[in-house]
């Protein structure tokens, strides 16, 4: 698929506010994201987590369904904590660690290291690792996480970061479907992904989950369901639903191009 019509994807919209407010931080207003590139990604593969990042706040720049209206609803998790407020998205600075300083094989502590390298204030840092790095816990269980450290030893200050892996050679049945053949579960067969990249794809769809779940609860007192050790968070109350009639093995309802057969839910900047 060209580069024109290439699509992201987001998440589709979610049901009536449930998640109960732990009284903590939110992130508000102009939100930093500044991004650590561990390992070997292409130009295209940058361009396209670059693109979904700045899509998150072009409001009225896009195509309906649009990527931005999504982000819009975690802005109602603000409003009824009483803090109504605008969450604007911006691309910070890019790291790059081509080499991987750290080797190939990471512990989840090395995570935050990484992610310290390019701290965000009142934003988010945001750890991607290549398709052949290995992160303790990736498959196994999880796609990726959102955590917290402190700003320097010593301080009581934290800033918030994620980690998303690539999948596409590790275990894309798990963390790139519906563009993967699933694991576990129906056997349907995989979605054409709307950039033509299976792994990159399934990094936006756990980039977007960890985002909103990042900014509604950045420091583990803010929305969320169950305990806190493991909560239920915005965005992850309904996984693998990504349009109307979703149901296990089925994506949903979604928007084709019908120039390449991708699927899509939303629209994004540069015809994505």
């Amino acid at each position: 698929m060209c580069l024109g019509e290439r699509r992201l994807t987001a998440l589709v919209q979610q049901p009536p506010l449930v998640l109960t407010y732990h009284k903590g931080a939110l992130l508000q207003g102009d939100l930093l994201v500044n991004v650590v590139w561990y390992g070997h990604f292409t130009a295209v593969q940058r361009s396209i987590v670059g693109d979904f990042i700045a899509s998150l706040s072009q409001k009225g720049k896009e195509k309906s369904p649009a990527v931005s209206s999504w982000w819009e609803l975690t802005e109602e998790y603000s409003a009824k904590a009483g803090r109504p407020s605008t969450t604007n998205v911006l691309l910070g600075k890019q790291v790059v660690d081509e080499k991987c300083s750290l080797g190939k094989s990471l512990k989840r502590t090395q995570i935050k290291d990484l992610a310290a390298k390019a701290v965000a204030f009142n934003g988010i840092t945001l750890v991607l690792t290549s398709k052949d790095v290995a992160v303790e816990g990736f498959c196994m269980s999880s796609c990726g996480l959102h955590d917290s450290a402190p700003l320097a030893k010593g301080l009581k200050e934290k800033f918030a970061y994620i980690w998303v892996g690539n999948s596409e050679t590790q275990c894309p049945g798990q963390c790139a479907w519906p563009f993967h053949q699933p694991l576990y579960g129906p056997q349907t067969p995989p979605l054409v992904a709307p950039n033509g990249d299976v792994g990159v794809d399934g990094m936006i769809i756990n980039i977007a989950s960890l985002l909103a779940g990042t900014v509604t609860n950045p420091f583990g007192n803010g929305y969320f369901q169950g305990a806190a050790t493991a909560p239920m968070e915005a965005a992850s109350a309904c996984p693998g639903m990504y349009g109307k009639n979703a149901y296990p093995g089925y994506a949903g309802d979604l928007l084709v191009d019908s120039a390449s057969g991708a699927s899509y839910n939303a629209n994004g900047v540069n015809g994505r």
